[in-house]
């Protein structure tokens, strides 16, 4: 090996480069908006030049909503961590509130600014929405199935409710100091005892 290879960063494969410029354009969109979040700060969070970061996406709007389905991926592994909470399983230890990271809501909202114009983003936040609504209200009748959840409870108007949490917590991480982690968390057992019928869930 000469001296040039030794010092040259590893070259990675295409599906996990694309992997890597995701995750660095989280980190900047969590900390920005989608509109101050630029290709160049993504590139350099990621370690790469931006003609590489063009390589794998075309566009800003193309990673951002590359980002939006890395989120949900990773929110959905955490809901089915919750689930049993309303199919009659023990709930894991610190699975109490709805969204450990604020982070997918977080994107709906940036992408709130963007969907008057633009129908991608529109169709993509609509999408992820209903699926998430989807995927909790079917929980939610699972648990009325059996027996957890009771019967008079609404599971769509409930799914909407818990995405609204979604969206409260998101707004308390941008603007700061209007919840704090010990009113999120009562909001959330109240929420669960409501929903279980249960006042210790």
């Amino acid at each position: 090996m000469t001296a040039s290879t030794r010092g040259a960063p590893r070259r990675l494969p295409a599906a996990e480069r694309r992997s890597a410029i995701v995750g660095a354009a989280l980190r900047v969109f969590a900390s920005k908006s989608y509109a101050g979040a630029t290709t160049a700060e993504i590139a350099r969070e990621a370690g790469i030049s931006e003609p590489v970061l063009y390589r794998h996406f075309a566009s800003k709007r193309d990673l951002w909503l590359a980002c939006l389905d890395a989120a949900w991926k990773e929110t959905r592994i955490r809901l089915e961590g919750k689930v049993a909470l309303f199919t009659g399983g023990t709930a894991p230890t610190g699975q109490h509130s709805p969204w450990q990271s604020p982070t997918m809501p977080n994107l709906w909202i940036q992408g709130l600014t963007e969907a008057g114009e633009d129908a991608a983003v529109r169709r993509a936040i609509r999408s992820h929405m209903r699926e998430v609504h989807d995927f909790v209200a079917a929980a939610l009748r699972e648990g009325q199935t059996r027996g957890v959840v009771p019967p008079d409870r609404d599971p769509d108007a409930e799914a909407w409710v818990f995405i609204g949490g979604g969206l409260l917590r998101s707004v308390a991480d941008r603007l700061g100091g209007v919840l704090t982690a010990a009113d999120l968390e009562a909001i959330t057992l109240q929420r669960l005892r409501w929903l279980t019928g249960s006042p210790t869930p």
